[in-house]
């Protein structure tokens, strides 16, 4: 392939399953501009959130693809992964440098850094100065204090998925786990749907430090001794075992699946839920709205506007810190040569791209597999 062309991976943006590979020249750099080429990139099902709701949190607009005159609407998933600057023409940012950040299911893609420090740079493309800079920002690898080079592909699967389950967790401190923990005399039962995803198990292993919360994981019966295995659920319960739950107990719903009609069945049966919180869709079939279900609105969160107030009430290096600190004692965990979370399977070529894209877009195989994927 030209190193002046990429190839790129587009879905339908309304029929998720259908995909395919485009080769296309990318022409001449503009005046401050960067070539980045993209070498690997994580694929989760937080990606596949990313793509369900494309169009009500904007995610198709950080990478459009022009109009190609067949009448579809494709799509690029944004994906976080590692790439290497292949061509400049920024005074600031030089050819062979690393970057981590938010990228397109790529092979390559054009930036225009603009805000460039010694630890990162934002894109100023036009596109993307209407869209929230936490995923416009680009981390200079060589003073990243996340990054190392032998971690490269838990980085890229862990990392966004982690600092999100870091904001779940802080805001439900934030916010007094919303009355639920008052009654010191039972603990506050915390529910989270999809118990075996990545972004799930990350925010129990942070509840999990708390005082005062029960972290009850809730997941298919094949993943049960998965969850189990953590250690960081008090209690994993099948979806069909919501009988085990005391219903009247001070609860949080904490829903990673997006499944329309169980969030109904908890609400329903959890008579003592305070909050409820919708952060992915895993299930994107079971996607729905909350026509006729009891207790509390299910609240969708946005984690940059957790970050956007914990920035302005620490300061950035302060909530760079807290969240370094965290991140470090996570991946401690998870890659424990003992009892490992997680194992990372390569994945590189077109035809293999799409085999895992769709594995994960059907929620199949092992939760303890991670995916990193170069085209």
């Amino acid at each position: 392939m030209n190193t002046s062309d990429t190839t790129e991976l587009l879905v339908r943006k309304d029929n998720l399953p259908t995909t395919t590979v485009r080769t296309t020249p990318m022409g001449p750099l503009a005046e401050g501009q960067v070539r980045v080429g993209i070498e690997r990139f994580a694929l989760t099902s937080n990606n596949i959130t990313y793509a369900a709701m494309g169009d009500a949190m904007q995610y198709w607009q950080f990478f459009p693809v022009p109009d190609a005159g067949d009448g579809v609407a494709w799509g690029r998933i944004p994906v976080w992964g590692f790439g290497t600057v292949r061509a400049s023409r920024h005074p600031d940012v030089a050819v062979g440098e690393r970057l981590y950040g938010y990228f397109p299911m790529s092979s390559a893609v054009d930036l225009t850094p603009a805000k460039v420090s010694a630890g990162s740079f934002f894109d100023a493309a036009p596109h993307r100065a209407q869209l929230h800079a936490v995923y416009n920002q680009y981390m200079r690898c060589a003073v990243d204090p996340f990054y190392t080079a032998d971690s490269e592909d838990v980085q890229a699967l862990l990392r966004p998925l982690f600092i999100t389950s870091w904001l779940i967790d802080d805001f439900l401190a934030d916010n007094d786990f919303f009355g639920a923990t008052a009654d010191a005399t039972q603990p506050a039962l915390l529910l989270l749907s999809s118990a075996s995803s990545k972004t799930a198990y990350g925010t129990a292993f942070q509840l999990a430090q708390r005082k005062g919360v029960e972290v009850v994981g809730l997941t298919s019966p094949a993943n049960v001794v998965f969850c189990e295995s953590l250690g960081c659920y008090h209690r994993v319960l099948t979806y069909d075992q919501l009988d085990r739950i005391a219903p009247d107990a001070p609860s949080i719903y904490v829903d990673f699946a997006g499944n329309a009609g169980f969030r109904k069945a908890l609400h329903t049966h959890c008579t003592g839920l305070r909050y409820s919180s919708s952060i992915g869709a895993t299930h994107v079939s079971d996607m729905g709205g909350a026509k006729d279900v009891p207790g509390p609105r299910a609240t969708l969160f946005f984690a940059p506007a957790q970050i956007k107030k914990r920035s302005g009430e620490w300061g950035p290096q302060g909530l760079a810190q807290r969240l370094v600190q965290s991140w470090q004692a996570f991946t401690a965990t998870v890659a424990n040569a003992q009892r490992p979370w997680l194992r990372v399977e390569h994945h590189a070529g077109p035809a293999a791209v799409q085999a895992a894209y769709q594995q994960v877009l059907g929620g199949k195989g092992d939760p303890r597999t991670g995916h990193m994927l170069s085209l």
